[in-house]
């Protein structure tokens, strides 16, 4: 059975709200390393969650479809380049700090 055109466009907008959960959480723990009492356990908790986040998120969109998990990753990618040319363009991260 193919996936249907909402069924497509509902992965895409899920993946776009992953990406805002990952790449937000990202930099919210980035933004706090400098005041926690133990930045490593910080560092790795939030990677920990932001992960299992990501990864239940993708499986529950993509089913039993591979088409909804390429368009989902799509969604996430979409946000990450969004997000880093946002924070380029404010001067918050240098040009050669991360490709595209």
């Amino acid at each position: 059975m193919e996936s249907s055109s909402w069924q497509l466009l509902f992965a895409l907008g899920m993946g776009a709200v992953l990406g805002l959960l990952y790449f937000g959480g990202l930099w919210a723990t980035v933004a706090s390393l400098q005041r926690a009492r133990n930045p490593a356990l910080l560092f790795v908790i939030s990677y920990v969650a932001r992960m299992g986040v990501a990864v239940a998120g993708f499986y529950f969109v993509m089913g039993d479809r591979w088409e909804r998990a390429v368009v989902c990753l799509l969604g996430f990618l979409i946000v990450r380049f969004l997000f880093t040319s946002r924070l380029r363009s404010i001067g918050l991260l240098a040009k050669e700090e991360l490709a595209p």
